[in-house]
């Protein structure tokens, strides 16, 4: 990826350019301090002067009324802010009426920026205050007073939060009164410039230092640069969070959001003293030191997926490589691509007006439509379809270009959302919430309804990624997700209301990715790269996890490395540097996937004896045991020498009863309540009281003997064997209550207890009965 750069041959303004704003994607007004605001038409390459301020007016900041207010987007921004050197700020309209000035700090007024709603504005001056406006110019509160210039401020995400320099230092402030405020020292020199990403929630700083940095919202470092030879005048992120331009003497440079460098170009500027990105994030515009404003492209953005590789070439064109023949194709398009994205044997292009949607089979023939708002900030695909965000909404489409969908949910504000954010599968889609970051949304992909009860899936900390898995049954939809500790948490997506378990699968785990053809999932954790060939072990046998797993040293991959794809066994992870490397991983649990998808046992035990890993027989034993198939579930645990296991799968099958054999198979997945709610509802209530006896549920086992008026005497007696083992005395107000005048007869029990067998031996007659679903104790 590059940057293509335009400079006119002699500079429209007379006197430094000190900032510039987008009203489109190709109309830009910019300021100088000849007075002069122009207005650049990027279509036609003209340029008018818009309006000639007084002669003690001297721009400073200039920031646009945001285009998107209560979801609804407008074409075109209608009016701007405008600091300057006098202590006022004053609110232009598009045709450069002053609409108002108003005073506002002593000395220069050096930032001023919307938020994101356009409910506030704040301003920061040379003396050091920082100031809350209302959108109509009038002084809401005094946020910050400090003795040294604040040089640049930006709002953080929810607008709730305000960033602002002060001197080496940075400094968070929330509006709230009373409020925790986090404050760092980020530069060795003074800083310059900072700005604050809405979608990725992360940091910029410039300073005098001659470096730049990025930081989460925490205040942690992320990424430092090597020093430059000039002080860093300006920085400024894209609009969808995944790159920004860094701007200094006579030096433009695009970064990728993880701090690494894509392209330096040395244009001949003077100093960047602001740059703007435009509202699709295509192109970025600087205000030079030396009366230019400068216009820059960004091209040749690569994709990969299989044996395809596509370049934007130019601003209309892409190249598609085939790697395997070396064939070359050109896509041309009718207005600037914006968007694109290659994955399941499709390439979706968006462009200003259009949705395109190529096959890899054939590069001639797209599909066409037209789309509803225009700028597209995130396309996600599936192997079934693909999901567009824009401003307005969610919209899902079949690659046969047919909409099928726009799920919505209270609060949504599509602009801040990304690839860690949201999750698209076949029949799937999850969205995390920003106004509660604990919680996620979740969707049908058909309908667009909430998913299961409606209610949304909730964690009792803040979520950072998601992704749910692509293959399988609806009904076992998984979804993985890490949260603000680090943690990596699994759990179904179909909930109907009974609270779904969430299981813990790592920690400390920087990024993850699920497979595109069969569920296995990796993740970066701490020092490991870690697959998991079969997360749903967690819910069929804990145990078993770690056997699942493979594990590498991930030390080659250096801080903060991030998964960037995961197709068929190929995995391609991306270093802090911007460097690309690619794993390869056992391509036998893929195979053993597919087979057990199509419930191939005999192929799957053949594969697993091949092969002769202890990795894949455990796969295999999880595998089984979730789908109810236990004698493939016996073979796997033999071979990895679980003998417990094997055992209680011989007891399992040999139970007289269907019932009691699902019950059993419950237990063995440390389903307790299911399996007794399920011997409950047949009938077998002898068999329900046994299971709790046999896992001390004492009170629960007593609660159901009493409430069925049967056995109350075996839980009595086996209560009461259970105390004399361990030469304890009985405490628990209700054995004693029931225990009183009651005879313990063991000859009695066992009388009972047979009779409950042969009934149960009766009812189950098509089941093979050979021995008895309990021992007697005595």
């Amino acid at each position: 990826m590059r940057l293509k750069t335009s400079l006119l041959k002699e500079p429209k303004h007379k006197e430094l350019v000190s900032c510039v704003g987008w009203t489109t994607a190709d109309e830009l007004y910019s300021c100088s301090d000849d007075h002069q605001i122009l207005k650049w038409n990027l279509l036609t390459s003209e340029t008018t002067r818009v309006v000639k301020l007084p002669d003690e007016i001297y721009p400073i900041d200039l920031h646009w009324f945001p285009r998107s207010i209560g979801g609804k987007r407008q074409s075109h921004a209608e009016s701007f802010v405008l600091t300057s050197s006098d202590g006022k700020f004053h609110l232009i309209s598009k045709l450069g009426r002053v609409e108002k000035s108003v005073e506002a700090h002593c000395g220069a007024v050096l930032a001023g920026r919307w938020n994101h709603e356009g409910a506030a504005l704040v301003t920061a001056g040379e003396d050091g205050q920082v100031k809350i406006w209302s959108k109509t110019g009038m002084l809401r509160s005094t946020l910050a007073q400090q003795g040294t210039p604040v040089y640049s401020v930006a709002w953080g995400p929810d607008s709730e939060k305000v960033l602002y320099t002060s001197g080496k230092h940075l400094t968070i402030k929330p509006l709230q009164p009373n409020a925790k405020v986090l404050q760092w020292k980020a530069h060795d020199g003074l800083i310059l410039k900072t700005d604050w990403n809405s979608v990725n929630n992360l940091i910029l700083s410039a300073g005098e230092d001659c470096k730049y940095k990025v930081w989460d919202s925490y205040g942690r470092l992320l990424y430092s640069s090597q020093p430059h030879e000039y002080p860093i005048t300006s920085v400024a992120w894209a609009g969808d969070g995944e790159f920004f331009a860094v701007g200094s003497f006579h030096t433009l440079r695009l970064c990728d959001k993880t701090g690494w460098s894509y392209a330096l170009e040395k244009p001949n500027t003077g100093s960047i003293f602001n740059i703007a990105w435009s509202i699709d994030g295509t192109q970025l515009a600087g205000a030079c030191g030396n009366g230019h404003v400068i216009f820059a492209h960004v091209v040749e953005q690569r994709w990969e997926w299989k044996n395809f590789e596509i370049t934007l070439i130019k601003r209309r064109t892409m190249e598609v490589h085939n790697v395997l023949n070396d064939a070359v194709d050109l896509l041309e398009f009718r207005d600037r691509v914006i968007k694109a994205s290659l994955n399941y044997g499709h390439l979706v292009v968006s462009t200003s007006l259009q949705c395109y949607v190529f096959s890899t089979k054939n590069w001639n023939t797209p599909l066409i439509f037209d789309l509803k708002e225009g700028t597209v900030s995130l396309i996600l695909q599936a192997e079934r379809h693909f999901l567009l965000v824009d401003g307005g909404g969610l919209y899902l489409y079949s690659y046969e270009g047919r909409f099928i969908s726009s799920p919505k949910f209270p609060g949504m504000r599509t602009d801040i959302l990304n690839a860690q954010t949201v999750s698209l599968s076949n029949d799937t889609l999850a969205v995390k919430d920003k106004a509660d970051e604990k919680v996620i949304y979740i969707f049908e992909a058909l309908s667009g309804k909430p998913l299961g009860d409606g209610k949304p899936l909730t964690h009792k900390a803040e979520i950072v990624e998601i992704a749910l898995d692509q293959k399988g049954l609806t009904s076992e939809r998984k979804i993985a997700f890490i949260d603000k500790n680090r943690d990596l948490y699994i759990t179904s997506v179909k909930r109907f209301g009974k609270e779904q378990k969430i299981v813990k699968l790592g920690t400390m785990v920087q990024t993850l990715a699920w497979n595109d053809t069969s569920n296995i999932l990796c993740g970066i954790q701490d020092t490991q790269f870690t697959v998991w060939y079969y997360p749903n072990t967690v819910y069929v046998d804990k145990d078993l996890l770690p056997k699942t797993l493979y594990e590498k040293d991930a030390s080659e991959f250096s801080k903060n490395p991030q998964i960037v794809h995961f197709v068929g066994n190929q995995i391609t992870i991306r270093r802090a540097d911007g460097s690309l490397i690619h794993l390869n991983i056992s391509p036998y649990p893929g195979i053993l996937h597919e087979y057990v998808g199509s419930s191939k046992w005999e192929d799957a035990v053949r594969l697993c004896r091949f092969v002769k890993d202890q990795t894949l027989w455990a796969c295999l034993a999880a595998m089984a045991v979730a789908n109810r198939d236990m004698a493939t579930a016996e073979i796997a645990y033999a071979s990895i020498g679980e003998i417990d296991k094997v055992q209680f799968i011989n007891s399992i099958k040999e139970l007289p009863s269907k019932e009691s054999r699902m019950a059993q198979i419950l237990l063995f997945n440390g389903n307790t309540q299911e399996a007794e709610t399920l011997l409950l509802q047949t009938g077998l209530v002898y068999q329900a009281i046994q299971i709790n006896i046999n896992l001390f549920n004492w009170e629960r086992a007593l609660e159901l003997a009493v409430k069925h008026k049967t056995h109350v005497d075996t839980v009595l007696a086996y209560r009461q064997k259970f105390l004399e083992d361990f030469s304890k005395k009985e405490t628990n107000k209700s054995f004693l209550q029931y225990a009183e005048g009651m005879e313990i007869d063991w000859n009695k029990i066992k009388a009972k207890t047979e009779l409950e067998i042969a009934q149960e031996r009766e009812r189950g007659a098509s089941g093979p009965s050979v021995r008895a679903s309990v021992t007697v104790q005595q």
